[in-house]
């Protein structure tokens, strides 16, 4: 009988781990090695016998406080094991009442078969038929039951109200931080020139340096008819979209684009840089804005923002909204290319970023071949 109470002990707690209920489970493994420990009394070999006993009362007695804020049967479990350890103890001493020892085994009984059936029929059900009763008592926790709100709107990129929102904010003249397809960046409506000096102040960037605007297509850029060269389309053609950006002189026809009111507050003054992005969810919130004007969304001369939560805290408190999409494709920004006298000397590269400088320079090169 020993040897099988110990096996059911040591059952019970494999089955307890299984379930990733580690304080059951160290329970019911303590149990089993205080069973086997009885097989020395049952050999009549009592030798160390008391002082296992009594170090199993010391460890008995940390569990008890454990399962107190666990459930009320582990509690009672771990408590008649404690008494059940002192009534071996008064049995290797020849000292123990029969009628408190049979007491004892019958309400150890009794705890444990219920136990052992609640806890399978829950399982089996998933819903809590028998009662396991509440922890006596529950640690607080430190932290706050609800998140502080973040300091703007942060809607989700996958969702199409989350598109409108960001789209509504822009076409009313907010700035926004938005996902790329290299790193994210602050948008502002083109037909807005408050909204991109109002980028310049939230980064704190220097107004020598321009900004540059982001399409949905090049269709949209035929469309404005810009006088572009053949040897020019041909390389846009070839690294549109992605994240190469161009630059190319500046004029009239921007406003045919869809600039408008920003036709002098991007760019510089004789010339822009334009990009097509290799991101979805930007390409279909430009056309639901119009052309934006784009730049990093970081503060001057500091890294890039590589996610939307960096975005949301270093310039949520400055920003309207925040499209929230995750990680973004790239560590580095996009790699810049002036193109202003493609036909006269080909092409310099102005910033290097996420393209390497030679692969632009041999999509060029194959391209002027052709």
């Amino acid at each position: 009988l020993i040897l099988i109470g110990g096996f059911v002990q040591l059952l019970a707690g494999f089955l307890a781990f299984r379930k990733y209920d580690h304080l059951g489970g160290a329970a019911f493994l303590t149990f089993s090695a205080l069973w086997s420990h009885l097989v020395n009394v049952g050999t009549g070999n009592s030798e160390g016998f008391t002082a296992g006993s009594i170090a199993f009362l010391v460890l008995n007695a940390f569990l008890i406080i454990l399962a107190s804020s666990f459930n009320v049967v582990l509690l009672c479990m771990t408590l008649a094991m404690e008494l059940l350890t002192i009534c071996f103890l008064l049995f290797t001493l020849e000292n123990l009442p029969l009628p408190f020892e049979i007491v004892m085994l019958s309400i150890l009984s009794i705890i444990c078969f219920y136990g052992a059936t609640a806890s399978l029929a829950n399982s089996m059900f998933g819903k809590d038929l028998m009662m396991m009763g509440p922890p006596l008592f529950t640690a607080e926790s430190s932290k706050k039951g609800t998140e502080d709100p973040p300091p703007c709107v942060c809607p989700k990129s996958h969702c199409t109200s989350g598109l409108r929102t960001i789209a509504d904010l822009l076409n009313t003249g907010s700035v926004c931080g938005v996902p790329t397809d290299t790193v994210y960046a602050l948008a502002a409506s083109c037909k807005h020139p408050e909204a991109i000096e109002k980028v310049y102040k939230i980064k704190d960037r220097p107004q020598e340096k321009p900004i540059c605007i982001f399409i949905s297509n090049l269709d949209q850029l035929r469309a404005a008819a810009p006088p572009i060269s053949p040897l020019l389309w041909e390389f846009m053609e070839n690294v549109y979209p992605g994240g190469i950006g161009c630059i190319i002189k500046k004029g009239e026809w921007l406003k045919k684009l869809g600039v408008g009111a920003g036709y002098s507050r991007v760019g510089t003054q004789d010339s822009i840089m334009i990009r097509v992005p290799d991101l979805t969810v930007l390409v279909h919130l430009i056309d639901m804005t119009g052309p934006l004007a784009i730049t990093s969304a970081n503060p001057s001369g500091e890294v890039d923002s590589t996610h939307h939560d960096m975005v949301i805290s270093r310039l949520g408190h400055k920003l309207e909204g925040v499209l929230c999409d995750g990680e973004s494709d790239e560590v580095v920004a996009s790699t810049v290319v002036n193109c202003t006298k493609i036909d006269e000397s080909g092409i310099t590269i102005v910033r290097e970023g996420c393209v390497p400088a030679g692969k632009v320079m041999q999509i060029f090169e194959r391209v002027k071949n052709r």
